[in-house]
């Protein structure tokens, strides 16, 4: 078996410092190295520890990260003369400015669909722009970078995550009780809420208490309502942006949905509750009020 091949990668801004010794005068040159040490200072005092040599080598490879980041972001194509073009025409400051600002728009998503309070606190937002910061932008001068394509797969994910959350959020505003406020968020258990309850005449359900939830249950087993017919009331109502979410959460429960399985059959009420609390979680209070 041929060993792999591996295609050398450095960082965008290495690359474009290579090209520095033969594309720009000794005045371009030196200025743009007085510009990457007052950013390697700053990210030193910030980030890292400007008191110590380990400190400053950290801030270093996280400034590298930084402008490579944003040169990514900012040159069109692969070319590394066009890369310095920018870093001399522009600055180092703006491009790693760029590449921050990324950073802490990324930063900003969600990571995950259970949302709460201490997610806008300032500290904790604080702690996680550094995490993502060094995570993404810590770049060796010597070793290949991977750092653009895992800031490109991070941000399709948490986009993705934050469609889920405005979509369970939009259910909560649209609640057939009226909206639901609370700062801490299940959005998978609110869509699942809402897409379970939904077959039966397609209300809205964006929260449900163990009563709610036995009501249903009666007027399921009573009635034996159409569910396509209640999804498609159900979606109707979805506006355009959070439509594709939810009716692909339909999809899911529709062939694999345990509760829904189970509804029409003689599986006891308790069996039910464990069961939708295991799509819905806190979104589901399976206390008596």
């Amino acid at each position: 078996m041929l060993p792999a091949i591996v295609i050398e990668k450095l960082p965008r801004l290495i690359r474009a410092i290579k090209l520095a010794a033969t594309q720009a005068d000794a005045d371009e040159a030196i200025g743009l190295a007085d510009e990457l040490a007052s950013i390697t200072a700053m990210v030193a005092e910030k980030f890292t520890n400007d008191r110590t040599a380990e400190g400053i080598q950290r801030a270093q490879m996280l400034t590298i990260g930084g402008v490579s980041l944003g040169l990514e972001h900012l040159v069109d194509d692969d070319s590394d003369e066009t890369a310095l073009d920018i870093l001399i025409a522009d600055g180092a400051e703006y491009v790693f400015q760029a590449g921050f600002r990324m950073i802490r728009e990324l930063a900003a998503l969600p990571e995950d669909s259970l949302v709460g309070e201490y997610d806008n606190d300032p500290v904790y937002a604080g702690r996680r722009l550094k995490e993502l910061f060094v995570d993404i932008c810590t770049a060796d001068p010597g070793e290949s970078w991977s750092g653009y394509e895992r800031y490109l797969g991070q941000l399709r994910q948490r986009e993705g995550v934050l469609a889920v959350v405005n979509a369970a959020k939009w259910l909560r505003k649209n609640h057939y009780e009226g909206p639901v406020i609370d700062p801490d968020l299940n959005a998978e258990g609110v869509i699942a809420l809402a897409v379970i309850f939904a077959v039966d005449g397609g209300t809205i359900h964006a929260r449900a208490g163990q009563k709610d939830f036995e009501r249903f249950v009666k007027s399921v087993r009573k009635n034996n309502p159409d569910f396509e017919t209640g999804w498609a009331a159900f979606l109707e109502k979805v506006p355009a942006p959070h439509k594709a979410i939810i009716a692909e959460r339909v999809q899911t429960y529709r062939e694999h949905c345990t509760v829904l399985q189970s509804i029409r059959t003689k599986a006891p009420m308790t069996q039910l509750i464990a069961e939708l609390e295991n799509y819905a979680g806190s979104e589901l209070d399976t206390e008596y009020p």
